[in-house]
């Protein structure tokens, strides 16, 4: 273990979004590279469980804790290898580095093709692991590469983009968890002052323009922020509506036959491979959870949040118990109503639905 590596004792729920999670047996805050790489292979070594962290926005940890390593990885550290109007702007992305943030000084610079995912929370090192995507804009467009520390073969390990399977909420480190630690993710960001043409109807809406029309990289930034607040999802300390992991469920892939017993209005896209994806909030709702949807009521210390279905939030009070038993009635309410099983988007550590 390199000695700058900072110790100390937490609960998962200081280090989470939900804010619930037990107390972890230990926690290494790694603030360079090689300090995450030491950490996790000293933990390995002597066998014991690791957890890595980054921004905690897609972790639910029971509230037993962990009953191992945790890493918090707190890297920083963004480097333009080249930009230019062919190539575009290259860029060697920390994986501590707030997503967000990058995002921000993407669009101040004239870089494109992540200004639709603003305002999403967490850190770059997560963003290929669920393939980040929203309104119209996904991680793997603009992924070049990802470099890890591959823990099974005990070495550092580039990954291409291809080779990271990337897919709807999906990739190579969801087919293979725990053994790819990431550690620096490579972008290619084409550079244009304006967006790519607008592809969702809703985003269009709020910035008055058409379906198609190609606006600046932080007007749209701008309308993507607006439309997150509105539904709850950029972190707010004072807004408990943002006290979770934004939505709880992904939107299911079903097979043709599964869509066509579905009620003629339910939304149907291209899911790609024959497969047909619906709205999992367009389900929650028609199921019996409305905004809001606790089950103890005003008084419940998890519930639906108040701006949308799909996030289950934390009022204030709630253990993991309690947002997962939420989410247990949601899942087990739409499975009874439309014989459709909604998966979990968030990592379960230590509980399970």
């Amino acid at each position: 273990m390199t000695s700058t590596a900072q110790h100390q004792a937490a609960t998962l729920a200081e280090l989470t979004t939900l804010r619930v999670g037990g107390p972890a047996a230990r926690t290494v805050v790694a603030t360079t590279r090689q300090q995450v790489v030491d950490a996790v292979s000293a933990a390995d070594a002597s066998g014991e469980p690791v957890l890595v962290v980054g921004g905690g926005s897609n972790l639910v940890v029971g509230d037993g804790g962990f009953d191992g390593t945790v890493v918090v990885v707190r890297t920083r550290g963004v480097e333009l290898e080249s930009g230019d109007w062919c190539g575009g702007a290259f860029l060697h992305v920390d994986a501590g580095e707030d997503w967000d943030a990058l995002v921000a000084r993407a669009v101040a610079n004239g870089w494109s093709g992540v200004e639709c995912l603003s305002g999403i929370p967490g850190t770059v090192g997560a963003t290929p692991v669920q393939n980040v995507g929203a309104y119209g804009q996904q991680l793997s467009d603009v992924l070049a590469s990802v470099q890890t520390w591959d823990r099974k073969d005990g070495r550092l390990r580039t990954i291409p983009a291809f080779n990271c399977h990337l897919r709807y909420r999906d990739s190579l480190f969801k087919d293979e968890p725990g053994r790819y630690v990431i550690l620096e993710v490579v972008l290619q960001l084409p550079i244009n002052d304006l967006a790519a043409p607008v592809r969702y109807a809703e985003l269009a809406a709020q910035m008055g323009a058409e379906p198609g029309e190609r606006r600046p990289l932080a007007e749209v930034r701008d309308a993507v922020l607006a439309l997150r607040r509105r539904k709850g999802m950029v972190l707010d300390e004072t807004d408990h509506d943002t006290w979770s992991t934004g939505s709880f469920f992904t939107n299911p892939l079903l097979t043709a036959e599964q869509a066509d017993a579905l009620p003629p209005d339910a939304p149907r896209h291209d899911g790609g491979e024959g497969r047909v994806k619906t709205s999992a909030a367009w389900l929650v709702e028609r199921a019996g959870f409305p905004r809001g949807f606790g089950l103890a009521g005003e008084s419940s210390p998890a519930a639906l949040s108040s701006k949308h279905t799909l996030a289950v939030t934390n009022r204030g009070t709630a253990t993991a118990a309690d947002v997962l038993a939420v989410a247990r009635a949601v899942r087990d309410g739409v499975r009874e109503r439309f014989g459709v099983e909604l998966v979990p988007e968030p990592e379960l550590v230590g509980c399970s639905l």
